[in-house]
């Protein structure tokens, strides 16, 4: 099981690598930083490794049994095949139930973690690398030309600096340095850019004057010039990783049952709303009719129906005319905000509560799966016979896939409300139920499953009879 699990979390992160590649290369994060992240990734991806792992090794022990001829022995003793695997079968349960432990408690911290790591990487800036003949234009409003850099060395020739940077010290303007060498590197703490240059020139042009006006150029020539500027961005912030906590997979099943009672309760509330506070405070402010309720609310509203509008304010002055308009223009659009605002915050609750739900179902549904992918690869691997990592590979990786394809598709109609979250999260374990089942009667009889010459037997079988009845 340890060996699984360490070949399929590795695989998995492999994976989580090649997504978050770019994002990682080229910043300068230290080993630290990186294990840290990876270390996180991993206790988010057990839900999805732990099963697979189950799986593996159960069809992996089960089938060096068999091929060692010892599952023949026992059974020769009168041991049947439920009782070889009543062992292996409580040290699943116990997996199971550490599995619900970890991904109920520690996953979410974790998860909390990994976000706020993923933001703070997002966040920080490129390394400061020069490439010869090309602008480096990673610094807000300053372009950095290099000839040449001297590998063995870092220095640098032939540096054309321009800086547009508006501070007060500068005012706005533009100012380019020319350089005939010099260093340009961040501080060891990544938070100023330290410049150093020998036999140069600074030319500034200042706009302190009209456009239509002279302006002036100002030209400086130096043999040293030492600066040490702010750059932020290219430092590494941690951000507090509480800020991410709204997220449903950053939270434990009491908070997210929490959730859904309050979401549960929004979206009914939203979802039975009438149309009755619209009509009072933006349509129709002063009808004293549409204030109560019932048949005189339903009795105003229909004799303003037959009222005929343009005919009373015909007699009305146009500027008359134009202020009703307007109100009634401004009063339409005000309750059309209204509606779109309220249809707005009733789907963010919707789908905030479809996540919830989602993610509740997830943390019952982990243990559950790690128990049918050990009924499925026990009698698998009692039935194929084979040990080592070449069958049991393509088995476990055959349903598991098809456990991920209905877990995606599951967890796609569920979140869209087309289907309950209980519907959508357990139907993989439903559909692989019945299998498990299956496979374990049949490796209880000692049934040829999944040999060549059981299926040549029942097919000559099946001639012999379809034969005779013709």
């Amino acid at each position: 099981m340890l060996a699984s699990f360490f070949i399929v979390m590795f695989v998995l992160m492999m994976n989580f690598l090649w997504k978050y590649l770019d994002e990682l290369v080229g910043k300068g994060l230290s080993v630290g930083v990186i294990a840290e992240l990876l270390l996180y990734a991993t206790f988010n991806l057990i839900s999805m490794g732990f099963p697979l792992a189950t799986l593996f090794a159960a069809i992996m022990t089960m089938g060096n049994l068999g091929e060692n001829y010892e599952l023949l022995a026992l059974k020769s003793a009168g041991v049947s095949l439920p009782r070889i695997m009543s062992s292996l079968f409580v040290v699943t349960m116990g997996m199971a139930l550490a599995s619900f432990f970890v991904t109920n408690n520690l996953t979410p911290y974790t998860n909390r973690q990994m976000y706020a790591m993923i933001f703070d990487i997002r966040e920080q800036k490129q390394q400061i690398e020069f490439a010869d003949g090309t602008f480096f234009n990673g610094i807000d409003n300053v372009s950095i030309r290099v000839e040449h850099q001297v590998p063995e060395t870092g220095l640098l020739k032939d540096i054309i600096i321009y800086n547009a940077a508006a501070d007060g010290r500068r005012g706005g303007n533009m100012t380019v340095t020319v350089a005939d060498s010099g260093y340009i590197r961040l501080t060891d703490d990544r938070r100023f850019l330290e410049t150093t240059l020998f036999g140069g020139e600074n030319y500034s042009l200042t706009r302190d004057r009209q456009w239509y006006e002279e302006n002036a150029l100002d030209r400086t020539a130096f043999t040293l010039q030492h600066s040490l500027e702010q750059t932020p961005g290219y430092d590494f912030n941690r951000t507090d990783a509480n800020l991410f906590g709204n997220n449903a997979t950053t939270k434990n099943v009491a908070q997210l049952q929490a959730d859904i009672d309050s979401l549960d309760r929004r979206v009914n509330v939203a979802t039975t709303e009438t149309y009755r506070p619209l009509l009072h405070d933006y349509l129709f402010v002063r009808d004293t009719m549409v204030v109560t309720d019932g048949r005189e609310a339903r009795a105003s509203l229909a004799a303003r129906r037959q009222v005929k509008l343009l005919d009373s304010i015909a007699p009305l002055s146009i500027a008359e005319k134009a202020r009703i308009w307007e109100s009634a223009y401004r009063l339409a659009s005000n309750s059309r905000g209204v509606i779109s605002f309220d249809e707005t915050m009733t789907k963010d609750a919707l789908n905030n509560l479809y996540r919830s739900q989602i993610e509740w179902h997830k943390k019952w549904s982990l243990p559950v799966a790690v128990i049918v992918f050990f009924l499925i690869g026990a009698p698998l691997g009692a039935i194929i016979r084979k040990g080592g990592l070449g069958m049991p590979i393509v088995i476990s990786v055959a349903f598991f896939v098809l456990y991920y394809v209905i877990s995606i598709m599951g967890e796609k109609m569920a979140k869209e409300g087309t289907w309950p979250a209980v519907w959508g999260v357990w139907m993989p374990t439903l559909v692989l139920l019945p299998i498990a089942v299956y496979l374990t009667y049949k490796a209880t009889n000692d049934s040829g499953l999944l040999n060549t010459e059981w299926y040549i037997i029942k097919w000559q079988k099946l001639k012999k009879r379809y034969g005779r009845t013709k």
